[in-house]
Order: structure tokens, then sequence, then C-alpha cells
């Protein structure tokens, strides 16, 4: 389950995965809130959350957020993924070199931090 984070930054979309995330997660949550802001601007700053709940990616969830990332490779200006699951964290910071924006990972104990430096 994909979640908006309400407490974020007004410059910031953020969410927060719990439980598994589906590819229903990712179409009807994640990417038309994505969308509607990229109608709006040309740059986003993305918070996603994958705290102590999160239990793991459908495969076609997984499809989603790669085509979406794609999608707008150089309109991330800013994005931190929180996690403590190192597999994700390794997988950011490789992905991370492939997008022209700052791309930042914390663990799941720097949430605080990581809304700070998104929204900076």
């Amino acid at each position: 389950m994909v979640e908006r984070i309400a407490n974020v930054p007004d410059n910031v979309l953020g969410f927060a995965a719990k439980g598994k995330v589906t590819a229903a997660d990712y179409e009807s949550v994640i990417i038309p809130a994505v969308e509607k802001l990229f109608a709006c601007q040309k740059k986003v700053r993305f918070l996603y959350h994958l705290g102590e709940d999160f239990t793991g990616f459908e495969t076609a969830a997984m499809w989603d957020d790669a085509k979406l990332g794609l999608k707008h490779l150089g309109g991330w200006e800013r994005m931190a993924v929180v996690s403590d699951v190192e597999w994700i964290r390794a997988a950011i910071k490789v992905f991370a070199l492939a997008i022209p924006g700052h791309v930042r990972v914390f663990d799941n104990s720097e949430l605080d931090d990581a809304m700070r430096w998104v929204a900076e």
C-alpha cells in the first residue's frame, strides 16, 4: 500500500510504502500525483519512504516505477529515498548515477533529515 505523506514541505511530493507495493498502488496513487505535478512544473522533488512496515514490491510495481522514472528522467530535481532495506539502498545508489538530478538515500531514522534535504 502507498499513501501520500501529508506533512511534507509544499515543494515536495512524498509517499510512504507499507506492506507490499502493487502496480495498482502506482497506477492509482503515485502516477496520477506525479503526472499532475509535472503538468504544472518542469522539476519535481520526490520523497519515498519505505519504512519498517514495507515488505516489498510486486514485479509490475517495479516496472511502473522504472517507466515513470524514465518518462521524466530530466525532471527529478531532488529525490530522497528513505529505507533500511539494503538491496533498495544499493539499487538507488546505482540508478542515481543515471538520473540528472540529486538523489540521496537515507536510513529510516533519518526521515526528518531526508525531508529537510529534499526541500532545500
